[in-house]
């Protein structure tokens, strides 16, 4: 079944919502107005989480409702609701109306209908049942503790959804589709004496449950968590000062998320508070470095068919060769730009308006060797895996805590380091860079981004890479 005839039985048959009620309402809700759209949600979840040998939570939701939005110029009026029908649209779209009350605004065409597959619609939440998830969170628990003597805690959860969505244009195309999303996270905790570290490990994206929950993966990742527990009992506490850092491939492209993605959105660049603000054209990077947004990928889990504005989503290439060449855009903020929306206009759910959002944002790979660009480092920081960071969008100033890192000594890498920071801002970070491995690797699809109060689903990756000149915080006396 398509996902149109599918959405059909979600969100009418179920709620009584009429079809040609929920186009009036959004036709009065968008008179005046440039643009919009009705945006219907229907969301199941479930989530297991165990610790220490028991099932400490388990629950399974439901949630549904509608976004109304109507803009004209900069400005959006919206209405959403958790009860979908006749009358709570045609209350919404006294609210909408309000963005076009005095104007008098052509509506914009809608994007092409593009309703393409690029991941498996089966629900997550109902396969594997609930009993065989619960039974592999206690094969974890007992493999990690009969595996190592210094483990002294365990926790594993499971989190699966299926997101259903339709979009209703006022020029009649309609975009439905079935959005399914999973994570299986592993935490090990081991104890030497008075000293306990830990280490951890997720695994996710837009695909069955199943493949996570089958023994090779989850020893895979189990064994993980478990390794950097280990490493990080060893780790001795981190230099400080300015050096040269290498930074490992696939999840620390979490900092060129922050430092450089968020910068390229085009909102930020619209009101002049990017560091790429007004800078088309010009290098902003060291040659070589490319980075690109792809929201097509298969699988990924920043990956839509289409976005939340029913945008086809695709690959957007944002800096090509150091030079800044495209944003991230939405439909407002691409129409008051003058430049095209690029499938980029994402929400958290329903009660939320869409905005410019990252999906699957990675560098390109280069032509070098990783071993090579080790090799030529005399005196440095190897950063494998990232935990928090701070970030000002206006400055592209940041702070990242290295979860994993390793000192360089004489083109090798010795010994684990603890309490490593790295501090830069995100340009000048780009414009460092003076080795590309060809190691490019995505991150294993655990992401979400937060912006403006609501978070995402998003992925991330680059190559190994060498970085000149990077300030690190360490605590080594």
């Amino acid at each position: 079944m398509d996902p149109i005839s599918a959405t059909d039985r979600l969100f009418f048959e179920e709620t009584g919502l009429e079809p040609a009620a929920a186009r009036k309402s959004l036709m009065d809700g968008l008179a005046g107005a440039d643009d919009g759209e009705l945006f219907l949600e229907r969301t199941t979840s479930e989530s297991l989480g165990f610790d220490d040998g028991v099932l400490r939570a388990a629950s399974n939701d439901v949630s549904q409702g509608f976004g109304l939005r109507a803009v004209a110029g900069e400005f959006a009026a919206y209405a959403h609701g958790g009860e979908i029908s006749n009358a709570a649209l045609a209350r919404a779209a006294e609210t909408a109306r309000e963005a076009g009350k005095g104007r008098g605004g052509a509506l914009a065409d809608g994007p092409p209908v593009q309703n393409k597959r690029i991941y498996d619609s089966a629900d997550p939440t109902q396969t594997p049942d609930f009993a065989a998830k619960v039974s592999v969170l206690e094969q974890i628990d007992a493999y990690l503790r009969a595996k190592d003597p210094l483990v002294a805690q365990v926790s594993g959860s499971i989190h699966a959804e299926m997101q259903a969505v339709r979009i209703i244009r006022a020029d009649g195309r309609e975009a439905a589709d079935f959005r399914p999303l999973v994570r299986v996270s592993i935490s090990v905790t081991v104890k030497r004496g008075d000293r306990m570290e830990t280490g951890n490990d997720g695994r996710g994206g837009r695909m069955p449950l199943a493949q996570f929950l089958e023994e090779d993966g989850w020893r895979a990742s189990a064994d993980e968590a478990l390794r950097q527990a280990l490493v990080k009992l060893e780790s001795v506490p981190a230099p400080a000062g300015e050096m040269t850092v290498v930074l490992g491939p696939g999840w620390p492209g979490v900092m060129l998320h922050e430092a450089v993605g968020h910068g390229l959105e085009g909102d930020f660049n619209r009101k002049g508070a990017s560091n790429f603000s007004g800078r088309m054209g010009e290098m902003v990077a060291s040659k070589g470095v490319t980075v690109v947004d792809d929201g097509a990928m298969p699988d990924r889990r920043g990956s839509l068919a289409f976005d939340d504005e029913g945008t086809p989503t695709g690959r957007t290439v944002l800096i090509e060769d150091g030079k800044l060449v495209g944003y991230m855009q939405d439909r407002m903020n691409a129409r008051l730009m003058g430049m095209a929306a690029t499938g980029n206009g994402r929400r958290q759910s329903y009660a939320h308006q869409p905005m410019p959002r990252m999906t699957n944002t990675f560098m390109l790979g280069g032509d070098k060797d990783p071993a090579e660009i080790l090799s030529s480092v005399k005196n440095g920081v190897y950063a494998t895996n990232f935990g928090g960071g701070q970030v000002d969008i206006t400055s592209g100033k940041f702070v990242f805590s290295a979860s994993e890192a390793y000192r360089i000594e004489n083109g090798k890498v010795t010994v684990p380091i603890k309490g490593a920071t790295l501090i830069g801002d995100g340009p000048a970070a780009m414009s460092q860079v003076k080795m590309i491995g060809n190691d490019m690797a995505l991150d294993n699809g655990i992401g979400v981004c937060g912006k403006s109060g609501q978070g995402v689903p998003v992925g991330v990756g680059q190559p190994t890479l060498m970085m000149d000149g990077v300030t690190v915080g360490g605590t080594a006396a």
